[in-house]
């Protein structure tokens, strides 16, 4: 996850002093001591199909998921293991009976704890447990504006459900962000969905771009062309600028596609050159792709995953193994390979002079696409000559959008590369 407010403010700062920082509220414990962020897929039953999918949920109890002793249980190694923050997913982590004494009792035992919900159960029964459950973060997913975001979720009245979730959690003074996940088919939604999140006063936005795994990878021929990220990201960083500017205190984020460091970059090279030494070098110690790293996924059976995106690759089971000692064992060879720094990618991602800082992005689309975790990354939105590559690679080509969509939906023109 590339945070860009923290970014684009810093270099405001280079230029302005008279902009305040704004201090981190997530207190971190020193990196050297510290265990990886773990999402944790607490339950795959969703009351949505939504297309996109990671986990491929449906609204149906699935055998063998973790019971609460066990989850508390592997709490405790988390917490010894120095993880700082336990992302508490799904399927719906709101459909868990026990989900509010799983959360209790992350709190208790220091975490930094999220709720990552669709918003759709949110409502007046349930806002006044969700508020106690003291929540640091709760993100919730927009698709889209209205017709856009229910054809994505396959629920009419999506939209406004989740949006009144959002509004429930605002006014019960939980840090809230919209997620967004970027594909040709809402890429015309995004300016009113940021108007959303500024008028609504949400106050993080989360722009995911599209990964190759559960749905998504059924559905990777709506892979948004390079030329339309290129302009999502401009607009999200033309806005966060301008809010900064204005003294409006709202974080923008980007996920999924570590090219976004690298892009990020270039734009500080040409509206902040004073700055594109000192955030080039912040970008470094980001290092990009945290895969195997600094992020974990535990899926609601226990299996640990490098991330959410390769629930196809299993390092081991919670409940066969402590996850510390999972963790730790580069045995396997797709960890090992993930920790390596620099990792030994291959194809255009080897060549790139910005490998430092996008670490050789996402594997898991270079994997879909090739059966190959190291090739480069598909996904890759820059010219060679942008990165410094010699242009003797033959790019590997995403799926060809399919020529069928829905009525009035607008059409975008392909990238020349």
């Amino acid at each position: 996850m590339l945070r860009l407010s923290q970014y684009i403010r810093t270099a405001i700062q280079i230029s302005d002093s008279s902009v305040p920082e704004i201090p981190d509220r997530r207190s971190r414990a020193p990196l050297q001591n510290r265990g990886p962020v773990v999402i944790w897929n607490l339950i795959r039953r969703c009351n949505l199909t939504c297309r996109h999918c990671y986990a491929s949920a449906v609204d149906k109890d699935f055998p063998g998921e973790l019971t609460t002793a066990q989850v508390f249980k592997t709490m405790e190694n988390l917490r010894d293991f120095n993880v700082p923050v336990l992302i508490l997913s799904g399927g719906e982590p709101l459909m868990r009976p026990d989900i509010f004494d799983i959360s209790a009792y992350a709190k208790e035992l220091g975490f930094y704890v999220a709720l990552s919900s669709n918003g759709t159960l949110i409502d007046d029964k349930n806002i006044d447990q969700i508020a106690n459950a003291n929540y640091d973060y709760v993100g919730i997913s927009l698709d889209g504006l209205h017709e856009t975001h229910d054809y994505f979720r396959r629920l009419e009245g999506g939209f406004d459900l989740a949006l009144r979730g959002a509004r429930l959690c605002r006014d019960a003074d939980l840090p809230v962000g919209i997620r967004f996940t970027m594909t040709r088919e809402n890429y015309q939604d995004l300016p009113g969905l940021l108007d959303l999140v500024e008028r609504e006063q949400i106050d993080k936005f989360y722009f995911s771009h599209l990964n190759y795994a559960g749905r998504g990878n059924h559905n990777r021929k709506d892979h948004a062309f390079y030329n339309m990220t290129r302009e999502a990201l401009l607009m999200i960083f033309a806005r966060c600028e301008a809010e900064i500017k204005a003294g409006i205190h709202r974080d923008y984020v980007t996920g999924n596609n570590d090219a976004d460091g690298v892009f990020l970059k270039f734009w500080i090279d040409q509206n902040y050159p004073a700055a594109s030494e000192k955030i080039g070098n912040l970008l470094k110690r980001w290092g990009g792709n945290a895969s195997g790293v600094n992020v974990a996924n535990i899926d609601n059976l226990g299996n640990v995953h490098p991330d959410t995106m390769w629930w196809q690759h299993t390092l081991g089971n919670v409940l066969q193994r402590p996850f510390s000692d999972i963790w730790q064992d580069t045995s396997d060879p797709l960890l090992a390979g993930l920790k390596q720094r620099p990792r030994a990618v291959g194809g255009r991602c080897g060549e790139c002079k910005y490998l430092e800082i996008c670490g050789g992005n996402t594997r898991t689309r270079a994997y879909q696409l090739t059966g190959d975790p190291w090739a480069e990354d598909p996904g890759c939105y820059l010219d060679d000559g942008e990165l410094g590559i010699s242009g003797q690679y033959e790019r590997i080509k995403t799926v060809p959008f399919a020529a069928t969509k829905r009525q009035g939906q607008v059409e975008y023109p392909s990238c020349p590369r």
